[in-house]
């Protein structure tokens, strides 16, 4: 795995500084002002809803692994090309991010017929798993580079899947589902 990172960085490290840049803040995204991983994933929240919700879990892993895995190369090299380490304007790693809070449980939360309460409790507690860092995540983010950047946001979502995963289990034993 380790060298096909090391081929991916060498490759995004070609690509000139508005297309690693352009794609480290998902467009105009992380040139917000306030807030940037707030509003990074809100686009993972569109993300999710546009191409992952549709899939089942293996569809939703044969898409999540490859940008996750794209993720980080382009993290590692925004944060060089800035100057930065783990800047506010680099978006990208919420973005892969949000969808691995809601992997595997787009059946179950269709079948609640709440939909979008699930959707709010997810961007939610990836939002204040994201900020706090609770469980551990802080120490995700000893790891340097793109793979830093990438897995303190990957530790909230997995997280916030778990959050939710209490949260179906408790709507069906009390008898709502």
């Amino acid at each position: 795995m380790q060298p096909l990172l090391e081929r991916l960085l060498l490759l995004v490290r070609m690509l000139p500084d508005r297309t690693v840049l352009g794609i480290c803040r998902c467009g105009p995204l992380g040139t917000v002002r306030k807030g940037p991983g707030t509003v990074g994933s809100l686009g993972g929240l569109a993300l999710y809803t546009l191409f992952f919700f549709p899939l089942g879990l293996f569809g939703q892993l044969l898409l999540l692994l490859p940008l996750i895995g794209l993720a980080i190369p382009f993290c590692e090299e925004g944060e060089r090309r800035l100057g930065k380490r783990d800047p506010g304007e680099i978006v990208l790693d919420e973005v892969v991010a949000v969808p691995l809070c809601f992997l595997g449980l787009s059946g179950a939360i269709h079948a609640t017929g709440m939909v979008w309460l699930y959707m709010l409790l997810g961007f939610g507690f990836f939002r204040l798993y994201d900020i706090l860092k609770p469980f551990g995540i802080n120490r995700l983010q000893r790891y340097t580079g793109g793979l830093g950047v990438v897995l303190d946001d990957l530790g909230a979502a997995v997280a916030t899947n778990a959050t939710l995963v209490l949260f179906l289990f408790a709507f069906r034993v009390g008898g709502w589902g």
